[in-house]
């Protein structure tokens, strides 16, 4: 008993140390639906075990009906979890939540099959999903992870990246800002600057700054070789670049 006081003592708590809205125990006992569904589950959670699967059943769908929280009594969920808002959030038979794990409104810990056994996330420690996002199959998304507003998670997720998209990808924490000559290079060729930097920490903009540096290099490249040629005599006429509308660039022609 003093063991179940002091895991609602915890999941208390919990809600304070991450909701700055939160104004008193009183308030989150009585008016967050995520605490609600918590407390129903752990209920729900206790049955399922002892073998008591429909009424296990009823009393998750009774606290889907008074929360709009779906947790399947079979999920296992440890100390500390919390669900902010919470509507919509729909929790698998076979999820594993570890201890502080935050979920926010609209997160799917759903499955990829219809066959038996384990079939839904395993999320680690300190993991935090946020809203709408959708977290599909065995997969485990590791301790201190994080997983974007909306995105879809299909893959595993190393422990302390942070997962965005559709599908969902991994950012890089450590790429650098751009540099001069890149934004320059961007303006040249008529690409937008801001959707190339890399510190946007996205693989699709970080492949697109490796083409701008590789762009870079041949027109270096392209310069020397030119000069060259008129070191030896050898005059280079230098045409209009046709922009992708069909208007010349340098001076300005029609199509």
């Amino acid at each position: 008993m003093s063991n179940l006081l002091s895991q609602i003592k915890e999941d208390i708590n919990c809600v304070f140390d991450r909701d700055p809205a939160a104004q008193s125990v009183f308030e989150v006992i009585t008016t967050y639906p995520g605490f609600h569904a918590l407390m129903i589950h752990r209920m729900g959670h206790w049955l399922w075990g002892k073998g008591f699967r429909w009424a296990a059943r009823f009393t998750s769908h009774i606290g889907r009906w008074l929360t709009g929280i779906e947790i399947h009594p079979g999920a296992i969920i440890g100390r500390r979890f919390f669900i902010d808002h919470g509507m919509g959030v729909v929790i698998g038979e076979t999820a594993v939540i570890a201890d502080d794990c935050t979920l926010y409104h609209g997160v799917t810990l759903g499955g990829t099959s219809w066959d038996k056994g384990k079939r839904h996330p395993t999320l680690h420690n300190g993991v935090v999903i946020g809203a709408g996002a959708k977290v599909l199959g065995p997969i485990d998304v590791g301790e201190g992870a994080r997983v974007g507003s909306n995105s879809v998670v299909v893959k595993p997720v190393p422990a302390g990246a942070t997962v965005v998209g559709i599908p969902g990808h991994i950012i890089d924490p450590n790429a650098q800002k751009t540099s001069e000559e890149r934004d320059k290079l961007a303006k040249k060729i008529g690409f937008d600057a801001y959707g190339a930097t890399a510190d946007m920490t996205d693989p699709v903009a970080k492949s697109i700054n490796h083409m701008l540096d590789h762009i870079q290099l041949m027109d270096k490249r392209f310069e020397r070789m030119t000069e060259l040629l008129s070191e030896a005599g050898i005059e280079y006429q230098e045409k209009p670049i046709p922009d992708l509308d069909g208007y010349e660039i340098e001076d300005g022609g029609d199509e």
